[in-house]
Formats: structure tokens, sequence, C-alpha cells
């Protein structure tokens, strides 16, 4: 039989200890505070080199990512990402390589402003308007990139020939951040630590 020990603290916005609970519990109380322990979320945005979609002259409905914080693990759920500057027009128009760089560009700008890197990519689905045609250069673009940003391991992937939402984009990307409490930022959360002691 396992006992298991548990402190909940909850804190406000300024890292402040509000309350703090300590218990013993067995693993369905475990289980009942994970499944309700509380969620945080906001909109990822740069201005500086990535307009929002909502900015447009036909506003579009949806945001430049997501930021999700569930108790020390925080995902970034990031829209797919072109090249496009920060007044929302497509820019290298005709160019592949140059779309994939601002692309990539476009990308570090959103993971900076969460205090995330390409470090922290665990998965990218890429869209190619003409995989057969664009799929070397793509790929020599995206092996340039992490040689130099040292990724080891290399984040999961997928690649998939799409209709891109404007006939001049060439290459989307959707990357997939995850980490841990490193990069938390400052708000209303609680945590929960749990040990577990033989009797």
């Amino acid at each position: 039989m396992v006992s298991i020990s548990f402190c909940a603290t909850s804190q406000n916005r300024d890292g402040n200890k509000i309350s703090e609970k300590r218990g013993d519990c067995d693993h369905e109380d475990i289980l009942e505070m994970i499944a309700h322990a509380p969620i945080s979320k906001h909109p990822i945005t740069n201005p500086r080199v990535l307009n929002e979609a909502y900015s447009y002259a036909k506003p579009s409905s949806f945001s430049r990512g997501m930021r999700i914080d569930l108790n020390g693990l925080t995902i970034l759920l990031i829209s797919g990402t072109a090249s496009i500057d920060e007044t929302g027009k497509s820019v290298h128009i005709g160019d592949f390589r140059a779309q994939m760089r601002r692309t990539l560009a476009n990308i570090t700008a959103l993971l900076e402003s969460e205090g995330c890197t390409w470090q922290d990519i665990v998965r990218t689905t890429c869209y190619l308007r003409d995989i057969d045609r664009d799929y070397e250069a793509f790929n020599e673009e995206r092996t340039t990139f992490y040689r130099a940003k040292g990724l080891d391991p290399l984040p999961a992937s997928t690649g998939i020939q799409a209709k891109l939402c404007r006939p001049e984009l060439l290459v989307r990307l959707r990357p997939s951040p995850c980490f841990g409490r490193r990069n938390s930022r400052p708000m209303r959360k609680s945590s929960l630590a749990i040990w577990a002691e033989e009797p």
C-alpha cells in the first residue's frame, strides 16, 4: 500500500502565496485534483514582424497563436505561419527560399515573444503548395536553419501538399512547442506537488 501526500499552493499574479493545503490522499483524489487544475490561456502576438489577423481590410477570425499554461507545463498552439510582413502583405512572391526564410523568422519572433526557442519545438506541420517542385529547396532551407539553431533532437515533422490561403504563398509552417516552468509567465496560478511514501 502506498500513502500519497500532497501540497497544493495558490499564488497571485505577483507570485505571492495566497493559500496552501497539505494532506494525504489516494490516487483517485490525485487524478481529481489534476483534472481540475487551473488552465490559463492568452493569445500570442509579435506585431513587430507579423500583423494580427483581425486587422486585415477583411478581418479574419483567428489568433496568431494561443499560449496554454497548465500547472507548470506550457503549450503554444501556433497558427499556420507564412511569408507575411507586419502590415499583413505577402512578401517574397515567387521566391520559395525567401518565403521559407521569412516564415522561419516570423515563427522565431512569435516564439521569442513567449520566452521560447526552436529548442522547445516538438513537432512541425509543413504545408507546401507544390511538394514535388519545392520539397528539395524546403528541406535544404530547413536543414540549414536547424543546424544553425543546433537542434538535437530534431522535431517530428509532417509534410503536406496543400492549397494555401493566398495563391502567392508557397509554404506555410505550424510548429508545436511545449516547455516546463522555466518559461512560465507570472500569473494567478495553483501548483500541486505530489510524493509517495512506502509505509
